[in-house]
C-alpha cells in the first residue's frame, strides 16, 4: 500500500514511543490515566487551581521524555519520509521524538514542550529556562512580562487544539490516499477523526496498534504489533 501510494500520511499516538520508555495513556499496565484522573492533574481548570500540582504530575514525566531517543518507529518514518513514501507525520505526542529522528513535515496535534507561554499576556519562552527548576520540584517563576501563570505549550483538557496545526492535519486528511495510523487507541477527538475524514475522501488505512480501537472494522489492514517492530519491518522493506 505505501509503494503504490501517491500522497501517503501517518497519525502516531503514545504506541509509537513506548519503546522509547515514555508511557502511554490508557494501556491497561502502565497507562498514566490509569494512575491519575486527568481532569484533576491535566486539565486547564485543575492548573489554574492548582499549578503546582500540575507541575507534580508533570515532573517524571518530564524526565522520561528528557531521557528519551527515537526509537526504530520513529526512525522508520523519517526514512519512509526521505525517500518520498510518506508525506506527512500528524502527532498527537508532546515529546518531540520524531523530529530528533529526522522527520521534517511533522503537525503537532496537542503541542510540545519546547516553550512555554504566559496565560494571561500570551508571552513565549524556551523551556530550558525552566526545566532545571521542574525537576528540582519547583514551579516556574511568574511571567516577567505580566506575572502570569506560565504553562508548557501542550494541549490540556479543556483546551483547543492549536487551530493552525489541526486545519493542516485536517487537510492532509483530505489530500492523502493512504493513512498510516500507529499507535493510537484512537478515542481523543478530533484526533480520532482524522482517519475517516482521510476514509471519506476514499484513501486506504492501515492500522499498527497492539490493541483494539473503535475503528478497527473501518481499516484495510490491521496489525496487531509493537509500532517500532512493525515500522522498522516496513521501513526495511521498501527502503531497504
Amino acid at each position: 500500500m505505501l509503494r503504490g501510494a501517491r500522497h501517503a500520511v501517518a497519525l502516531t499516538g503514545a504506541g509509537i514511543s513506548t519503546s522509547s520508555g515514555i508511557p502511554d495513556f490508557r494501556s491497561a499496565h502502565g497507562g498514566l490515566w490509569r494512575q491519575a484522573d486527568p481532569l484533576e492533574v491535566a486539565s486547564l481548570w485543575s492548573f489554574h487551581a492548582n499549578p503546582a500540582a500540575f507541575y507534580r504530575w508533570l515532573r517524571p514525566l518530564l524526565r522520561q521524555m528528557l531521557d528519551a531517543r527515537p526509537n526504530p518507529g520513529h526512525r522508520a518514518l523519517a526514512r519512509l519520509e526521505a525517500a518520498g513514501h510518506l508525506r506527512t507525520v500528524i502527532t498527537q505526542n508532546i515529546d518531540s521524538l520524531h523530529q530528533a529522528a529526522g522527520s521534517r513535515n511533522v503537525l503537532e496535534l496537542h503541542g510540545h514542550a519546547r516553550t512555554f507561554s504566559c496565560l494571561s499576556c500570551g508571552r513565549a519562552e524556551p523551556a530550558d529556562a525552566h526545566l532545571a527548576a521542574i525537576l528540582d520540584g519547583r514551579t516556574p517563576p511568574p511571567c516577567a512580562a505580566c506575572g502570569g501563570l506560565l504553562k508548557p505549550d501542550v494541549t490540556l483538557y479543556g483546551e483547543p487544539l492549536p487551530f493552525d496545526t489541526l486545519s493542516a492535519a485536517q487537510q492532509a486528511a483530505l489530500a492523502c490516499d493512504l493513512m498510516l495510523v500507529v499507535g493510537t487507541s484512537l478515542e481523543v477527538m478530533p484526533a480520532a477523526d482524522l482517519p475517516r475524514l482521510a476514509r471519506r475522501r476514499g484513501a486506504r488505512i492501515a492500522l499498527i496498534n497492539l490493541t483494539p480501537t473503535p475503528l478497527d472494522a473501518e481499516m484495510d489492514v490491521v496489525v496487531r504489533a509493537d509500532a517500532a517492530d512493525a515500522l522498522g519491518e516496513v521501513c526495511r522493506a521498501l527502503c531497504g
